[in-house]
Formats: C-alpha cells, structure tokens, sequence
C-alpha cells in the first residue's frame, strides 16, 4: 500500500461511529481503489456480505503491507475492539482456543476493512452454536490445466446431487481460479459428519464424472480434474465469503451467482466496480439461501451405501511422512509466492529436457498454513518422464522455516 498523510476519517455507520485510518492509501493500484473505497464498498453492499459472514466467528485475514505481500491471519479478536464487535470463542481440535472476531452489523464490515481485511474468512457455524456447522461448503478447485467449461460441468454435476439428496446448492466465484457451492444445512450434525457427507458428496461426483471430477486427497494423485475439497468443512477450516474482495490485481471479487448464470459467467467479470453496479441493479441473487436449511439424511446414508473411502499408504519415507505412490522431488520451500515461482523457473531451465516432458498438473505449487501465515512448497511429479531420466531429489533451493 502506498505511504498515506491523509488524517483519519470517522464513518457514522448505523449508529456507530466506525474510524478510518490512512483512507487514501492506494490498496488496489490497478483499478486505483483506497482503502476507504474498500470500507465503502463493504457497505454498499453489506445485506449480501452480512449474509455470508455476519453472526459467524472469523479469522482476520489483514494485508497490512499491501495485496503484494502475504497476509497474515489473526484468530484472536484485537484486544481495543470496539463494543459493536462480538465475540466467540472457538476450541481448535489442537487444544488451543482463541476468541474471534464475529462481525452482526455493517459497522462491524466498515472496522474489518479498516485492519486490511479484503476477504472475510468466517467459519462454517453459528456464534451461538459452535459444534454444529449450518453451512455445508463445495469447493471445486480446478488443477492446472483445467479450463473453466470443466468447472462448470462439475458444478451442475454437483447440484445434481445435492437436489437428489434434498439440498439446494447456491454458486458463486471463489474470486480465484473456481467455484464455490454453499449448501445451508439445519445446525443437527457435527463437524464430522458434515464432513463425512461433504465427503460422500465428492465421491459421488467423481464417480459420475471420473476424470473430470477428483475426490482425491493427494493433489499429485488428481491428474487434470476439478478437486471436490471437502475438507474445507474440517472445523478449523474458512473460505472467503461472499462479496469477499480478493487480494488480486483487478480487485476481483467472490460473487454470488444464479444458475443460469454459471455457464455464460466468468470469474474475471465481478470486481469492485461491477459488484457494486450488479448489486445496485439485481441485489443479492442468494437473498433466499437461509431460507433453504436442508438435511444431511440422505448424504449419511449413501456414505453408508458407498462405504468408507480408500485410505492412503500408511507407509512413510523415514521421516515420519507418508510417502507417496507418485515419483515427487521436492524443489523449495519459500515464504511467498513468487520466490516459489522463481525457483521453479531456475529449476524448469537446470532441467530443461524433463521440464518439457511434465503435464500442467505434475508441477505442485501449495500454499501451506505456518502459524500466522502462508509459506509455500514446489514439487514436481515426475510421473511422465522415463524412469532413467528422471532427476534424482537433491538439496532444496530454498528451505524457509516458517516456524523458526
């Protein structure tokens, strides 16, 4: 973000007064949008936004230093919160605890913009029922490789499901690559058997669509497919709500979509500016998500049915790892994203004959959760290169520790 002496500026929001600290620093460059148009937009369209993330516990997820360097994330509600901020406190399956942020109002939006919040990160459940998820979550995360038609395909292969099993299905962007599917469940089921049937729900979909869709833990096993995440409803889990503005150049934004729109749509077309105009145009096309509670009987059922899934090799490399049935090598371990994009490129041009052998799936680039932020690792699957001329794994080319 660019260097701002502006004085801060209060917002009389709804009865509270929400202050704005450095309003005209520059966050996005591209479309030259500032912090305080940030705040603004939160407010402009905080009916849908409330809708997605407000009475829910969340993580901050604060770009202090700008949308070109890594976040970091912030379970614990900043001590100096003001009184229009609640609070709830959520038990990690770690043993830790941490009171978080719940955000009920759009004063409450306007203050988590001010921190750096882009995106809202709410958790699946209820500040007043923490054990039991109303919010089942489909993330169709594409693979390298995997052009958006094969998402769409996926999608309504997915929404086939869920309306034979009785759940009603509202898309929207994920502000990335793919798609995001919300499913509002009665709060009856805990995190194990949301998850379970989030689970049964991939599975089904990979095996009406195998090789289009995955439901594959292992990302180097998934080849050019849409994965079916279903462990975004493990309970320490978030994803980016809707309305969330994405730490992109373009300020894209997770937009909620209707189904005859998901084929004609593209992700690139919902940003601030549009947003804005859509939402002041049509409203929120998921006005009536929580209105469609669903249950989960029929999902557990055919988890039943199905029986459980293939578990992975127990067996390990040495160090306690599991070892993997693919030939991976390991390249880096990095702090951001683009040092991890680099040294992969050094290595793509140290082994140019392999480098040109390798599908856009072989090469794994994977944020990975430290303690307070992202770090990131780059693997190759050597799967398509001949044995003899595969590379042996040597010293990384970078090593980053983010525990250290």
């Amino acid at each position: 973000m660019s260097p701002s002496k502006a004085p801060a500026e209060t917002l009389e929001v709804e009865g509270h007064e929400v202050r704005i600290t450095s309003p005209d620093r520059v966050v996005f460059p591209e479309p030259g949008l500032t912090k305080l148009d940030i705040v603004r937009y939160y407010l402009a369209v905080a009916d849908g936004a409330l809708r997605g993330a407000g009475g829910r516990p969340m993580v901050l997820k604060r770009f202090v230093k700008g949308i070109d360097q890594e976040a970091f994330f912030q379970k614990r509600v900043p001590e100096n919160h003001p009184d229009f901020i609640d609070t709830a406190t959520l038990h990690y399956a770690r043993g830790t605890e941490a009171e978080e942020t719940v955000v009920r109002d759009a004063a409450g939006l306007a203050w988590v913009a001010n921190l750096g919040c882009l995106d809202l990160n709410p958790h699946p459940v209820r500040a007043e029922d923490l054990d039991h998820p109303d919010e089942l979550r489909v993330d169709l995360d594409p693979m390298p490789g995997v052009d958006w038609s094969q998402i769409v395909d996926t999608a309504f292969i997915a929404r086939d499901v869920l309306d034979e099993y009785g759940l009603t299905g509202w898309p929207k962007t994920s502000g990335s690559r793919g798609l995001h599917i919300l499913v509002r469940i009665a709060p009856q089921w805990d995190f194990r058997q949301v998850r379970l049937a989030a689970e049964t729900l991939a599975r089904e979909v990979e095996n009406r669509a195998p090789g289009l869709a995955t439901a594959r833990w292992w990302k180097e096993e998934r080849g050019e497919s849409v994965f079916v995440d279903f462990n975004q409803n493990a309970k320490d889990r978030t994803v980016a709500s809707a309305y969330s503005i994405r730490p992109l150049p373009d300020a894209r934004v997770s937009a909620p979509l209707a189904w005859d729109e998901v084929r004609t749509r593209r992700p690139e077309e919902f940003t601030v500016a549009t947003v804005l105009e859509r939402f002041a145009d049509i409203g929120d096309p998921h006005r009536g998500i929580d209105d469609a509670a669903g249950t989960l009987d029929g999902l557990l059922r055919l988890a039943d049915e199905l029986g459980p899934a293939e578990k992975p090799p127990r067996e390990t490399d040495g160090s306690g790892r599991r070892a993997s049935t693919m030939p991976l090598i390991e390249i880096a371990r990095t702090k951001t994203k683009p040092e991890a994009l680099e040294l992969l490129e050094r290595w793509r041009a140290e082994h140019p004959g392999v480098a040109g052998m390798l599908h856009p799936a072989d090469v794994l680039v994977d944020g990975m959760r430290g303690s307070s932020s992202l770090w990131y690792r780059v693997r190759v699957n050597l799967q398509h290169v001949p044995e003899a001329e595969r590379p042996e794994q040597g010293a990384l080319l970078a090593d980053y520790d983010p525990w250290a």
